[in-house]
């Protein structure tokens, strides 16, 4: 298939586009470089883009595409709490935009990537995609309306899929450290103590970026009678774990780290266990590969490698909201998350 992929030099697009290559796609990425100084280690692989905000994509920009692949996102909560709105207006809006211009352009295929973060405040009982949704941030409710609009315009010329992925980890040339395990890690090797930030109880699927991809290409391979208008949680059940579980993995494989519990953090009303045993039933070319160890494992030899030190921590190189805060607060960045002339072609 030829696949426009949004958001493909963030920290799943730029292992997404060498994947999706791998498996036999055509691939034209889409990225407005929010994070181009983020990289860890090379960078990005370079494949065929437009340079262009998702809000300004065009109907032309997705004809002769047979699929659409939209990872480009706010991408965490707080980012979104940093602009409410703004975390609607790109996640939720400018997503249900893109559905209808690739629905006007002929493209048969629209993956949208959600969250099981959609299902908020849950407790202990597994939720599956039949599941009430009770999102507790602005990212994950813009999630929700996101996938609710576009089901509207699922037919027999336009299919639309949604993925709603665990917590993802794991390393990428677009490193974040703003995500549960690659942040455990990196806290265990940068400084010998894993430092937790709620009191550890919180359910937390987790899945490792490379299998998110990998049931991104098994479901653009699937017949599409099989995907059509279909959610999907995107995880694995033995991959549901307490935060404090996370910590303890951690501990047992970074040599001489111990664990502590930050002052006064409390229970995160985040929290929500996940069955994914329909994307397994349904799309049997879906087959995660990874685990909370071996994807630590990863992480620490990654780090090893290419160097990663405290002074990336505390200066928030790898921190998605703190690299905006840099940006707008340099002037590259307007408030809306625009490039301002000067800075828009570099």
């Amino acid at each position: 298939m030829k696949v426009l992929l949004t958001g493909h030099k963030g920290y799943i697009g730029a292992v997404a586009g060498p994947m999706l290559l791998t498996a036999g796609h055509e691939i034209v990425g889409v990225d407005t470089e929010l994070y181009r100084n983020c990289d860890f280690g090379a960078g990005p692989q370079n494949i065929p883009e437009v340079h262009k905000d998702l809000r300004d994509l065009t109907r032309s920009d997705l004809e002769g595409f047979d699929a659409v692949v939209h990872l480009a996102a706010l991408s965490n909560d707080p980012i979104g709490n940093l602009n409410p709105q703004l975390t609607y207006d790109i996640n939720h809006l400018s997503s249900v935009r893109l559905a209808r211009l690739a629905k006007e352009a002929s493209v048969n295929r629209f993956v949208f990537a959600s969250s099981c973060s959609t299902y908020g405040a849950a407790g202990d009982d597994f939720l599956d995609e039949t599941s009430e949704q009770n999102p507790v941030t602005p990212y994950a409710e813009s999630k929700g309306l996101a996938e609710r609009a576009v089901a509207e315009m699922a037919d027999d010329t336009f299919t639309p899929t949604y993925m709603r992925n665990a917590t993802a980890y794991g390393v990428s040339p677009r490193l974040r450290l703003d995500i549960v395990l690659n942040d455990l890690v990196a806290s265990a090797f940068t400084t010998g103590q894993i430092l937790v930030k709620s009191d550890g109880t919180p359910w937390r699927p987790i899945v490792h970026i490379r299998d998110i991809i990998g049931a991104v290409i098994a479901v653009l391979d699937a017949p599409r009678e099989v995907v059509h208008n279909q959610t999907f949680n995107v995880g694995r059940n033995d991959e549901n774990f307490r935060i404090y579980e996370l910590a303890d993995i951690v501990a047992e494989v970074v040599p001489g780290c111990s664990i502590n519990y930050a002052p006064g953090g409390g229970p995160d009303i985040r929290c929500y266990r996940v069955n994914f045993d329909k994307i397994g039933r349904m799309v049997p070319g879906f087959r995660p590969r990874w685990t909370a160890r071996r994807g630590v494992q990863e992480l620490y030899e990654a780090y090893q490698r290419i160097g990663l030190t405290a002074a990336d921590i505390e200066k928030g190189r790898y921190v998605r909201i703190s690299e905006i805060r840099r940006l707008q607060k340099a002037g590259e960045l307007d408030s809306n998350l625009i490039w301002t002339s000067k800075y828009a072609e570099r």
